[in-house]
């Protein structure tokens, strides 16, 4: 233990709190991620005193012009410093109202600022104090815990549930990061008092929600998610994909758990959150689109177009942004059959080249999710779509080289076609804008300024417009 508190830092606090009396400890985070091997630089002091006071006294120690910043509200203080953040509170005793997990507090002693934590892998603290300097206080068995892989409330979990309703978020997000288990009569309590999250602010549920997303393995959280009943309550168009139908004998299968395989693997080969948003609602237009065709089976015919105007209002409900990642993720949506349509057939450059110009920048994205939407138990299947798609990717970099049309800009712009032909804006600029588009798009001519002009040139004579 004592190996992880030789920093300097640890002593220098050490040495003022005893300066001023006061007991100080390392709690939360740093010390259970001392027991999980894993390196932090963000560590929480709890003091039994003054926290701002204590961090500000700290400060002037390290020099350097060391800037406190200080959270009044909060009653806390912050110092970075080098690449470390140090946070200082008093210790707290909490109390709540039904209405709202803002509590009211009072200073306290050690036993009651653990008492008040999440979870017990949480709750462990390591004294600075020069007598029993880097001994572990772990009240709740949290080292145990940690062991053992369990998620579990200190205290009695409906209390600390209703209490602060966005812990029973952050117990499936935890389970989630670190692969653990919620511990049984901790997830029955998230059962019990799951409605309770409606006084948690959207933004606050998104977090938390996002950083599930973002685990290793993201299956794991929203499964619990859906388990203790959660998911329907925050994102119920998710667990809309849920179930098979089965009709004449024919099922199609379950598109939320394929939805969540399909996360997965994305998961495996990138961190981008919004990449994994796209794979989450890649098929969330399905439940909307489904028919049953005789002789066809199941259909789910334009859920592509469904799924990406679903996630407007998804990202709305969710308070997430409404810029570019939304276009970026109701892109990948909207396209994301496109390069399976041609794995399927003989790929064309035409096709190719028009796949490419739509998705532009997100083309290499657009294939990671494809790739990844290819879930069939059938290896014959699999490999066989996987080979096609080795062939749509080398099409696409053969086309990329030569036409360059990934983030396109038309070679010919409007205000030259009318410079050209002597008119003002009208409706001839838009279908000579559009029919040098298609020409590009179908290899007619080239992506470069002087074909686009000849051919500019051409389709003003077809529509009687002559160049001045």
């Amino acid at each position: 233990m004592k190996e992880y508190l030789n920093h300097p830092v640890f002593k220098i606090v050490s040495e003022i709190a005893s300066e001023k009396n006061q007991q100080i400890f390392v709690i939360g985070g740093f010390v259970r991620d001392i027991y999980l091997k894993r390196t932090g630089k963000d560590i929480d002091f709890m003091v039994l005193g003054n926290g701002i006071e204590l961090a500000k006294n700290v400060a002037k120690k390290i020099g350097n012009s060391c800037k406190v910043n200080v959270f009044k509200n909060f009653g806390t203080a912050m110092i970075h410093y080098n690449d470390w953040q140090l946070e200082f509170v008093g210790a707290r005793k909490e109390s709540y109202e039904s209405n709202s997990r803002n509590p009211f507090v009072e200073a306290g002693t050690l036993e009651d600022d653990q008492n008040r934590r999440d979870f017990t892998i949480n709750a462990m603290a390591i004294s600075l104090q020069k007598e029993n300097y880097g001994q572990l206080i772990d009240p709740f068995n949290g080292v145990a815990d940690i062991k053992n892989r369990i998620i579990r409330t200190p205290q009695n979990p409906d209390i600390t549930f209703s209490d602060d309703p966005l812990r029973m978020m952050r117990a499936v997000r935890f389970a989630s990061q670190l692969k653990f288990t919620i511990e049984t009569e901790t997830f029955n309590a998230i059962v019990r008092n799951k409605n309770r999250i409606e006084i948690i602010s959207t933004e606050r549920i998104t977090e938390e929600l996002n950083k599930i997303i973002l685990s290793p393995i993201p299956s794991i959280g929203l499964t619990y998610l859906d388990e203790c009943c959660l998911l329907k309550l925050i994102f119920p168009q998710l667990v809309d994909l849920k179930g098979i139908d089965i009709k004449d004998k024919i099922a199609h299968k379950d598109n939320f758990y394929h939805t969540l395989e399909v996360l997965d693997k994305i998961a495996i080969n990138s961190d981008d959150l919004w990449l994994r948003w796209a794979a989450l609602m890649h098929d969330i237009g399905k439940p909307a689109s489904k028919k049953f065709q005789e002789g066809n089976g199941w259909t789910f015919h334009g859920h592509e177009v469904i799924g990406a105007n679903l996630t407007t209002t998804i990202f709305k409900m969710m308070k997430l942004p409404q810029n570019e990642k939304l276009k970026y993720v109701q892109n990948l949506v909207l396209l994301h059959l496109r390069p399976i349509v041609l794995a399927e057939d003989v790929v064309s450059e035409s096709a190719v080249r028009r796949l490419l110009f739509e998705a532009g920048e997100n083309i290499d994205d657009l294939m990671m999710l494809c790739e990844a939407d290819i879930t069939s138990k059938n290896i014959n299947k699999v490999n066989r779509f996987l080979k096609n798609f080795e062939i749509v990717r080398k099409k696409l970099h053969e086309i990329e080289e030569k036409d360059k049309l990934r983030n396109w800009e038309p070679p010919v712009s409007g205000d030259l076609i009318m410079k050209t032909f002597g008119i003002k804006p009208c409706k001839e600029v838009g279908i000579i804008k559009t029919a040098i588009r298609e020409a590009i798009l179908d290899g007619k001519i080239g992506n470069n300024f002087d074909e686009a002009f000849d051919f500019m040139l051409n389709e003003g004579k077809k529509l009687n417009l002559h160049s001045i």
